[in-house]
């Protein structure tokens, strides 16, 4: 039987360079994707010719229903869920905290916890031992900004991550019994789009690093794809940093 991987936001940066890790791993790959249908089906092309089952899944992983009917059509293409990765995430434009609104808030609060959380739990229904499943690992994207705070970028966005870390490791004492494992992934400051949606130059990080350069997303899919292995079995609840030493 195939064993699927999920990746939500899963046509760019992290979640594309994850795809195209696991692929090679021997997974098949499902790509979540909200607006960018003609990078989520170039992608899912790619891992065509690298021999894998791909399948491209919109869905806004804020909306309840939406996520469920993801899910749903997984199901439907046959084989089982091995692996969810919660890479679905955004930032806002870079501001301090008074001048930011409640429905800013709000919206990164549905994509960046609510989001996670419901994919969560329709993965945990399917890979749970306890109802009839296979068991499977859960790897949640979170930020170092969970850790330094972000301040005077956005302190609502390292919130958000704050909270994934929480849940990672709570729900990794909960579903380990179960024959999931839950951990997670910090990364520090990446090349990817993502920055474009805050207004912020990333290389202008780069040297206040101790690495002294900005990190790949090729590097994050590297840890992720461990995560979600064999070869980590015994980690459980961890949030493991890729950050250059920052």
């Amino acid at each position: 039987m195939s064993a699927w991987v999920l990746i939500t936001g899963g046509s760019r940066g992290i979640g594309a360079a994850t795809a195209r890790r696991c692929a090679a791993a021997g997974w098949d790959i499902a790509i979540n994707y909200t607006q960018d249908s003609v990078a989520a089906e170039a992608l899912a092309a790619s891992l065509h010719g690298m021999g894998r089952r791909a399948q491209t899944l919109q869905a806004d992983v804020a909306d309840e229903a939406q996520v469920a009917a993801m899910f749903e059509r997984l199901d439907a293409a046959g084989g089982r869920l091995a692996g969810l990765v919660n890479n679905a995430g955004i930032v806002a434009p870079a501001m301090r905290l008074q001048d930011m609104t409640p429905d800013r808030w709000r919206r990164l609060l549905n994509v960046n916890v609510v989001g996670t959380l419901l994919c969560c739990q329709q993965a945990a229904r399917r890979m749970s031992t306890a109802r009839g499943g296979a068991g499977g690992a859960i790897v949640n994207v979170s930020s170092r900004a969970a850790e330094y705070g972000s301040a005077g970028i956005y302190v609502d966005y390292a919130a958000t991550k704050g909270a994934i870390d929480t849940l990672t490791r709570g729900l990794g004492r909960e579903l380990i019994a179960e024959g999931i494992r839950v951990n997670g992934v910090r990364p520090g400051v990446i090349e990817t789009d993502i920055h474009a949606d805050s207004g912020l130059d990333p290389h202008s990080a780069a040297t206040t690093l101790p690495i002294q350069r900005l990190g790949r997303p090729e590097e994050i899919a590297e840890a992720i794809a461990w995560l979600l292995s064999d070869a980590a079995s015994y980690t459980v609840g961890a949030m493991l940093d890729v950050a250059g030493g920052r």
